[in-house]
């Protein structure tokens, strides 16, 4: 199993983000992990779709893009448009119905779709959208807030989602996001992770390539 590392830019440095997101190709991070955060699926407010069209003016990676936002569906094809490879949304920011209509939305705009859990909602909640998803994130953190600690309890949740990819969806990939760092990466990859989204870890590091080469060995 190839695994990728998605450096977070919630924890880059604004003021110089077009260094910051060369910086991620030259470590030879495979993606780069975009936080959207609306202040009421979350309790905090990050960057919109002029950021995510800036992104893709600056880098021709992929652009992992994770919708913290309430109801979706009403903004999939502007981040779409925007630039987005790979762009994810929340079990538990709409209906079903809406959910998988998002889904498919993201796909017939030739992005990449993605489920999102967050660490109270369990693995069977991925089932209804499995067949539609290029790849299933598990939160390891509340998401809202950057530099939080690692929940190792939500590993038995990543093994079981990688069974149900496995029997379903072999070719979906599985994301871990929160408190990720060179020690917590194993644990991810023993569950069943192939993706891994660092943050602070990653931009705090003294040697970034070395680093993201430490996450994939």
């Amino acid at each position: 199993m190839m695994i990728k590392v998605s450096p977070s830019i919630l924890s880059a440095d604004f003021g110089n983000l077009e260094r910051d997101i060369h910086g991620l190709a030259a470590a030879g991070a495979d993606y780069v992990h975009v936080d959207i955060m609306d202040g009421q699926f979350v309790p905090n407010l990050s960057m919109g779709f002029p950021v995510v069209n800036a992104l893709r003016r600056m880098t021709d990676m992929t652009l992992d893009v994770h919708l913290m936002i309430d109801r979706p569906i009403r903004y999939v094809e502007r981040f779409c448009q925007a630039g987005a490879n790979i762009l994810t949304i929340h079990v538990e920011a709409d209906t079903e119905e809406n959910t998988l209509e998002a889904l498919r939305k993201i796909r017939a705009c030739g992005v990449k779709p993605a489920i999102c859990v967050k660490p109270k909602t369990p693995a069977e909640a991925v089932l209804p959208f499995l067949d539609l998803c290029d790849l299933v994130l598990v939160m390891t953190v509340e998401p809202g807030f950057g530099g939080q600690s690692f929940m190792e309890d939500m590993m038995p949740k990543v093994a079981k989602i990688r069974e149900y990819i496995n029997e379903r969806r072999p070719g979906c990939e599985l994301e871990v996001d929160g408190g990720v760092n060179t020690v917590t990466a194993k644990t991810c990859i023993a569950a069943g992770a192939n993706v891994l989204v660092a943050g602070s870890a990653y931009f705090k590091a003294e040697d970034p390539a070395a680093f993201v080469q430490a996450l994939k060995n």
